[in-house]
């Protein structure tokens, strides 16, 4: 999960979603009331459950580490066919934007000759 987190597309889009959340929260007023309560809600759920699950996951710590291992293999396997994981989301956007241009001017070329 850390490895996930850490690809600069993954990091990236977390950053935007987290500027577009807290934003949505200071521009409304109501949604933020909301928006807190979920997240008070959501933090006292994960405490509950990180204290009932820590037992769990200590007794299976070896089987953690082993798929642990087996994922980041599998993770290095996908990054190496996927370019586009270690890319931020702005990069990719401008890349892709500069490709339809690009492809559109083709076109607009090609029909105007």
């Amino acid at each position: 999960v850390k490895e996930v987190a850490n690809l600069s597309l993954v990091s990236s889009a977390c950053d935007v979603i987290s500027a577009a959340y807290a934003s949505t929260k200071e521009r409304h007023p109501y949604l933020r009331s909301v928006c807190d309560a979920a997240e008070k809600g959501v933090q006292s759920v994960t405490e509950a459950t990180a204290s009932c699950v820590q037992p769990v996951l200590a007794t299976l710590e070896p089987h953690v580490a082993a798929v642990s291992e087996y994922a980041s293999k599998s993770l290095d396997r996908v990054g190496d066919k996927l370019p586009l994981l270690p890319k931020p989301v702005e990069q990719i956007l401008c890349d892709t934007k500069e490709l339809v241009s690009s492809r559109v001017a083709e076109v607009k070329g090609a029909v105007s000759s």
